[in-house]
């Protein structure tokens, strides 16, 4: 049998759970493995699931007109991740989901989940919690990338998450912080040079 015992205990964190409740949730969870570089989520097709890591890691990310790639989320072990627009909407996406590591996830359809939290206000509130948990961590991103230097990002980004800097490659890094993988490979030979 598959183990859901660390997604449970995600939702642990949140919202107190039965027998009954883990049972229900479990039933539908959709486990899959995944190879590196592979995408469960494209452009112009709708999610229709949220994905939860339970070995490996992810980045989402949109290319620009332009041809470049900007990184909007990384997640590891015990994250979620998912084109959240096209997922709660139900529209196409505009996000890439790409493996950056061989995984294994865990995927809750958008309708299993409506249904789920309508014959359970437990798992409302969960998915409530984390949504505005989210959203308060974005909105912190976007003041970061407005008033901090391109070090001061990085600096706190390393002090932050420290096992994301030495999993995910350089340039998925840099796109995330909103630099070019040579101006935050220039900064990093800076800071090593301080210490």
């Amino acid at each position: 049998m598959t183990d859901y015992q660390n997604i449970l205990q995600n939702i642990k964190r949140y919202v107190a759970l039965s027998e009954e409740d883990e049972q229900d949730f479990v039933s539908i969870i959709k486990t899959s493995k995944v190879k590196k570089r592979q995408f469960i989520v494209q452009p112009n097709f709708v999610c229709e699931h949220q994905t939860y890591v339970q070995k490996g890691a992810f980045r989402s990310y949109f290319v620009s007109g332009e041809g470049v790639d900007h990184t909007i989320q990384f997640a590891i072990e015990d994250w979620f991740i998912s084109d959240f627009n096209s997922y709660i909407h139900q529209e196409p996406a505009s996000l890439f989901v790409e493996a950056l590591e061989d995984a294994v996830i865990h995927q809750i359809a958008y309708k299993d989940v409506e249904a789920l939290c309508d014959r359970n206000p437990k798992f409302e509130r969960f998915f409530r919690l984390v949504a505005q948990k989210s959203f308060a961590y974005a909105q912190k991103r976007v003041l970061s990338n407005l008033g901090k230097t391109a070090e001061a990002r990085y600096i706190e980004f390393q002090t932050l998450y420290p096992s994301i800097v030495k999993r995910v490659p350089q340039y998925a890094l840099a796109s995330y912080l909103g630099m070019s993988a040579e101006f935050l490979s220039k900064i990093r030979k800076r800071l090593a040079d301080k210490s």
